[in-house]
């Protein structure tokens, strides 16, 4: 009979195993935080001109219904004036039912405003500024692929029919374009 012989071997540098991971680890985190610090973008978004209002954050809760619905009301002028030669007038977008064209209880509760034709743009009176101030669709030309629709809005109690309706006439008056920009602060609020 023979007689078995159990060796033990010890493992050999165990503690230097453990210790070479761990290294490893933190080696891959520390770069991978490096690379995030270098290519990492800035939240801070852009400064706008004078003359503009960002859709967002400086519109009141009727404007921002007001804007969202002359946006979508733009898709269907386009569509409209494709069928016919005439400039889409404001009865007709209150008989298609459109908003804001249209007299109904929200369009009361976010500044009633007197809906008119100012050339080829839109021009909506607001008969409460308190809840919304007065605002302007401009028709873009049809050669113009504009992504935004161009809408201003002017909060002044003196508010008319601009006479003229470029850029340069509108912020003499005290209109202001507003914009939407789609950045960081659209899913994240930054509260300093």
């Amino acid at each position: 009979m023979s007689t078995s012989t159990r060796q033990i071997i010890r493992p050999a540098g165990a503690g230097h195993e453990t210790l070479q991971v761990l290294l490893a680890c933190l080696l891959i985190l520390l770069v991978a935080a490096g690379v995030i610090g270098l290519r990492g973008e800035s939240h801070e978004p852009d400064a706008l001109a004078n003359h503009q209002l960002d859709a967002r954050r400086d519109l009141t809760a009727a404007e921002q219904g007001l804007y969202a619905d002359l946006r979508v009301a733009l898709d269907e002028i386009r569509l409209l004036a494709e069928e016919q030669t005439a400039p889409v007038s404001v009865e007709q977008l209150a008989e298609e039912g459109l908003p804001p064209f249209t007299a109904d209880p929200s369009a009361i509760t976010r500044g009633a405003h007197q809906w008119q034709m100012s050339g080829d743009s839109y021009l909506g009176i607001s008969q409460s500024l308190p809840v919304a101030g007065s605002f302007l669709l401009r028709h873009p030309r049809q050669d113009d692929d504009a992504e935004q629709p161009d809408i201003w809005v002017n909060r002044s109690t003196a508010t008319g029919a601009p006479a003229e309706l470029s850029d340069q006439a509108l912020i003499a008056a005290g209109w202001k374009q507003v914009v939407t920009r789609f950045d960081a602060g659209v899913t994240r609020q930054h509260r300093h």
